[in-house]
């Protein structure tokens, strides 16, 4: 046999026996003795003038009347043998000894009138018979509801007993406070394994030691080590908390039951708590074993804070009982908690201290390191060609997670494929950049020259401060394409620092400025189009003031509340906000006026470089170097070079 042939085979679905199969076949095998066995199959039904000739003709051995409305006509022999029957008798489904004809009759007491005036008349032996019929089929159509609705009783009783097909554990009313854990273990074996996480090194090696203390749990015990009873693991959205999770499942040779916060809520009163005893009660029967809780923060919130139902909220209940089975009365079992949440602030004391989750691991948006590792893992299946940079697509995506770096290269190989490419080019990455940061480009949005006059004057007086101050971001590129809901854009490479000066934010705020400064310098006219950088400056200016203490007038003083509970009480007087929002306007005003005198200053290269974005729409950082010179302030990372953007690329943009 061939291996297609065998493939074949395999792929065929397998024969599945099913109970209500059995249903069907007797519900067949009714109708079916119903059907061969009913002489009415035999029988033709005959007018009154037809019926009158064959009784006249002597023809009738009996009539038996049915239910006083149809007569069955039984012949006898001699007419039998007669030409005027011999169709009917011939017939495919008559038997002999069943009815001939059928007369439907009318009148019962009008028929027999008739039939007595004809006896008399011809001097006929007719013998005249009455029965009541009830046929197997109609005593199954009356009792068709009764039996109906046992059906639907015995079906939803199946259901609530948790069998029958897509019966989930705990999905039904009898099992509703079992466990909705899924169980991966040897059978069921989760392929992604620490290899497939790329970064995070912190993170894995203290999440490789748990399963490293379950695979080799001697080795600790010895020295008198205990096993850790859980791990919280915290971070932003996106980071890979989950892919970890999956990771332990696959490195670990014991039972993994994954689940999420929200499957312990349910609209009945104790059911989460039922559900957290019943999963505790599994994972100790197959244990050394891993409970994986996603999305903790879903049954795992304070206690006490902002609940609207009282001391006997369900949700609190369901975070009491998961306490006592982490850390209480008869736990010490080989169970460890692996929990996520990238809300950390908002959970329980209780769950969070040490004997419950003894560690807490921090899972933050990777460095520029983590994210060309991460990059490397998302490009395997890729068809990349030999212009992708990696180094360059790193340092180009600061803040991105990991989850939006396999979005971004998802997207790049999704632009590649439209303009008909047979492989992912450099710039399919750099669009990629583009689309997800600053959305869908608006190919058909309507602008008037005037319009596009006063963006594009704005987006150069950022780029010119942004290249004037030295701890702006330094520029990559420049467009005034519309994409979302900007008009214009500038894409920066910005420091990853790990602190930030006074200085520092000043002259981001003054950057950030450079629009309206320039469109104020150039037009004496100021428009609606720098709300969001009016937005960004006032946050950080607040920030400096209120959050971290770098204004002199307010003094080293912070208004952040780092428990969250601060929501409703303002944590400074009348006098105090007075100056805060006098202090806060006076940094952005100061701002402003230096981004106008900064552009003042260099007015003719500010208006060569939006006339160079006029014409181009899109400009990148080696523009500027030769309308502004060498930017003083580079390091070795921002000396990055665009070369590998084609001018034929730019053009094309430029033409649509």
């Amino acid at each position: 046999m061939s291996d297609s042939n065998k493939d074949n085979k395999s792929k065929m679905p397998k024969f599945k026996f099913n109970s209500y199969w059995i249903y069907g076949a007797i519900f067949i095998a009714i109708i079916a003795i119903q059907f061969f066995n009913s002489g009415d199959l035999a029988s033709k039904s005959i007018s009154k003038n037809k019926f009158e000739e064959i009784l006249r003709d002597n023809d009738i051995k009996e009539i038996v009347v049915v239910n006083r409305d149809i007569a069955q006509i039984f012949l006898t022999n001699d007419a039998l043998k007669k030409e005027a029957h011999k169709k009917q008798t011939t017939s495919t489904f008559y038997r002999p000894g069943s009815p001939v004809y059928e007369y439907n009759f009318g009148d019962l007491r009008t028929f027999e009138e008739s039939i007595t005036l004809v006896k008399k008349e011809k001097n006929l032996i007719v013998d005249i018979d009455n029965k009541e019929q009830t046929s197997v089929f109609d005593a199954f159509l009356g009792f068709l509801p009764f039996i109906i609705l046992i059906g639907v009783w015995l079906f939803f009783m199946k259901r609530m007993s948790g069998g029958g097909a897509g019966s989930g554990g705990g999905g039904q009313i009898f099992s509703i406070g079992k466990s909705k854990a899924k169980l991966f273990d040897k059978d069921t074996k989760v392929k992604t394994t620490f290899e497939n996480v790329a970064g995070l090194e912190g993170a894995k090696e203290e999440v490789q030691e748990i399963v490293d203390f379950l695979k080799n749990p001697e080795k600790y015990t010895s020295l008198g080590g205990k096993i850790p009873k859980g791990a919280l693991l915290v971070g932003p959205p996106g980071t890979g908390k989950t892919l970890l999770a999956k990771a332990v499942a696959g490195e670990a040779d014991v039972p993994f039951f994954s689940l999420s916060g929200s499957d312990f809520v349910e609209m009945f009163v104790g059911v989460g708590a039922s559900r957290v005893r019943d999963l505790f009660k599994q994972a100790q029967q197959k244990s050394p074993s891993i409970i994986f809780i996603d999305e903790i923060d879903a049954i795992g919130r304070a206690r006490g804070k902002n609940s609207m139902t009282g001391g006997n909220d369900e949700r609190e209940n369901t975070l009491n009982q998961l306490l006592t089975e982490m850390d209480g009365f008869g736990t010490d079992t080989n169970v460890i908690v692996l929990a996520a949440t990238n809300r950390a602030d908002v959970l329980d004391s209780a769950l969070m201290r040490a004997g419950r989750f003894d560690r807490q691991i921090y899972v933050d948006l990777p460095n520029i390191n983590e994210r060309k590792e991460i990059f490397e893992v998302h490009i395997k299946p890729l068809k990349l060609a030999d212009d992708v940079k990696i180094d360059f697509l790193a340092q180009q995506t600061p803040g991105f997670s990991g989850a939006d770096i396999a979005n971004m290269c998802n997207e790049a190989a999704l632009i590649a494929a439209r303009t008909g490419k047979k492989a992912i080019h450099h710039q399919d990455f750099l669009d990629a950049v583009d689309r997800i940061v600053g959305g869908l480009e608006k190919k058909n949005k309507v602008i008037t020259p005037k319009e596009k006059k006063v963006i594009a004057f704005h987006e150069a007086g950022h780029a010119t401060i942004s290249w004037m101050l030295e701890h702006a971001a330094p520029l990559v590129k420049v467009t005034i394409v519309p994409r979302g809901q900007s008009l214009g854009a500038a894409w920066y490479l910005p420091a990853e620092r790990m602190i930030v000066q006074t200085e520092q934010m000043l002259d981001e705020m003054c950057a950030t400025l450079g629009g309206r400064a320039a469109e104020k310098i150039i037009f004496n006219k100021i428009s609606t189009g720098a709300l969001s950088d009016l937005e960004k400056v006032t946050k950080q200016a607040r920030a400096m003031v209120t959050v971290y203490g770098l204004n002199d007038e307010v003094g080293n003083i912070t208004y952040y509340d780092s428990s969250g509970n601060d929501g409703f009480v303002k944590p400074y007087s009348e006098d105090t906000a007075k100056k805060i929002d006098k202090e806060i306007s006076k940094m952005i005003e100061a701002q402003y006026v230096r981004a106008i005198e900064l552009l003042e200053k260099n007015k003719e290269k500010l208006t060569v470089l939006a006339e160079l974005l006029l014409e181009k729409e899109v400009i990148f950082k080696d523009d500027l170097q030769e309308i502004f010179g060498k930017r003083p302030f580079d390091t070795e990372i921002e000396e990055v070079k665009t070369e590998e953007v084609k001018t034929s690329e730019v053009d094309k943009i430029s033409e649509e």
